[in-house]
């Protein structure tokens, strides 16, 4: 039996140390796909702890016919879908926010300032234009993109195809190339 597997049955006893140590390496994961979602802190670091609300007060019904990891991102996708619906104002708010994982690291740096600030208002261009496609395309973007899941566990995650998965990858791709073509994309604040 895996670790996690034992980690998942204690934590499914009530074990909440073992619940702990199950969420522990996820929840920078989670983090950052919210923030994708929403690039916004505040907003993901709200929809991180009711994701992991949901996944403990869920945990019991978790019936182990999946992984973990795609029981917990398919919960996290559906709490920001759901997030996002309630919020009912401009999806994707941009803001001049840098990402937790983003933020200028100190010591040795091999990058000018320059080159750091252009890769920061590219990282900003892409995710305006990310937040441009359709609410399909723009998922599965966000999680083979941007948090580098498969196309099976994309497809599981969201309880669709595989050629599902793949036909919103292709068309959101091709709009996304599309939309960074608009310069304004890389002036507009």
């Amino acid at each position: 039996m895996s670790a996690e597997k034992d980690l998942v049955r204690r934590a499914k006893r009530g074990d909440i140390s073992a619940f702990e140590d199950l969420i522990s390496g996820y929840e920078k994961k989670v983090y950052n796909t919210a923030y994708r979602f929403f690039n916004n802190a505040e907003d993901a670091m709200d929809v991180s702890q009711e994701i992991f609300i949901k996944i403990f007060t869920s945990l019991r019904r978790f019936r182990e016919d999946s992984s973990f990891s795609t029981w917990l991102y398919r919960i996290a996708v559906n709490t920001c879908i759901d997030f996002l619906r309630k919020k009912r104002e401009d999806v994707f708010p941009i803001k001049e926010e840098i990402a937790m994982d983003d933020k200028i690291k100190l010591g040795f740096q091999t990058e000018l300032p320059e080159e750091f600030v252009e890769k920061q208002e590219t990282k900003q261009a892409i995710m305006k234009a990310i937040s441009t496609l359709p609410e399909e395309q723009r998922i599965c973007i966000i999680l083979r993109d941007v948090q580098g899941f498969s196309y099976t566990e994309i497809s599981d995650i969201l309880s669709c195809s595989l050629g599902t998965v793949k036909s919103r990858l292709f068309r959101g791709r091709r709009a996304l190339k599309e939309n960074l073509k608009d310069p304004e994309l890389f002036f507009s604040k």
